[in-house]
């Protein structure tokens, strides 16, 4: 079995596990992100609260459908990738990457993978803030956010598909927020997973007590407490590194086709601003972001690096 077969491989798994611990915190930062204005949640627990009782359990799983179909691909194609990545830089075979290294790797990764994690997200997205919009007071404040294609019912992933094919423009509608997807997938991986191997090494080190030399070898046998330790700080470095350009992905991913409010990027990133503030407008939905990241990725990474050796 080839190297690029074990990545997508162990990616595969590794994004399963990611995806079924960290969805629930996933619905409600879209939810908090994407809620219309005057904001229907008083912050993460009561959109929590309100979820349930109007949904039950299930609602904190609403749109997982889309991502758990691509899940497999998105998580393998980026370590598939990174994988790549690292055969190109290594000076010679079995030579171990510098933290700069993995940290250009991780770019590297995070541009291929941009292109299939925007549709999938469009996708999500839509599934996961439609009950906030259509549940929503009309109010006229509320109008010049939810407008009557925020308020559609979307019968599941393949529906959503379907409506943006149908009447956003084909298969470039399936393509709205690369450019923010891009913002945070590049600069986000290259820290994740130079975070994730300099703190594989610096625990290694206390481990050996020895050399430099001693921790990189023996940084590819940590433990499991470790590895799962290095997951959940590389998952918070991304998502703490990169949440404002998340939250302008979503707002154009649900925003209206046919009245659209933000012209691009760009236009979305100064409107955010400029109504709510830098904090409040562009850190929306950032603690369940973060109490998610830190689990979430800690599930990926260890379900990958187990599921990679057990391939050899």
């Amino acid at each position: 079995m080839g190297d690029v077969a074990k990545d997508l491989a162990a990616g595969t798994v590794g994004g399963a596990a990611q995806l079924v611990v960290g969805h629930p915190f996933d619905t409600i930062k879209v939810k908090l992100q994407s809620q219309p204005a005057p904001p229907r949640y008083a912050g993460a627990g009561d959109a929590v609260r309100q979820t349930l009782a109007a949904e039950g359990p299930r609602g904190l799983y609403k749109g997982m459908g889309a991502p758990l179909a691509a899940v497999a691909a998105l998580n393998a194609v980026l370590f598939a990738a990174r994988g790549q990545m690292e055969a190109v830089l290594r000076s010679e075979p079995g030579v171990p990457l510098s933290v700069g290294q993995q940290v250009f790797a991780g770019a590297g990764a995070g541009v291929a993978v941009s292109f299939l994690a925007c549709p999938t997200e469009l996708i999500k997205c839509r599934l996961q803030a439609q009950s906030a919009f259509a549940t929503a007071t009309p109010t006229p404040a509320f109008a010049a956010v939810a407008t009557p294609a925020a308020a559609v019912k979307y019968g599941g992933p393949m529906d959503v598909a379907r409506h943006v094919l149908r009447s956003e423009g084909g298969a470039r509608g399936l393509f709205k927020g690369l450019v923010p997807t891009l913002a945070r997938e590049v600069p986000g991986n290259a820290i994740m997973f130079g975070v994730y191997e300099a703190t594989k090494r610096a625990l290694a080190l206390a481990a050996a007590g020895g050399g430099r030399q001693e921790a990189t070898s023996s940084s590819e046998q940590l433990g499991r407490g470790s590895l799962i330790l290095a997951g959940g700080l590389a998952g918070a470095s991304f998502w703490g590194s990169v949440y404002p350009a998340d939250v302008v992905k979503s707002v154009l991913q649900v925003d209206d086709h046919k009245s659209p409010r933000y012209s691009g990027s760009m236009d979305a990133f100064r409107k955010i601003v400029a109504a709510d503030g830098v904090i409040k407008g562009l850190y929306k939905g950032f603690g369940p972001a973060m109490a998610r990241s830190v689990p979430a990725n800690a599930a990926c990474f260890l379900a990958y690096e187990i599921a990679r050796s057990s391939l050899g």
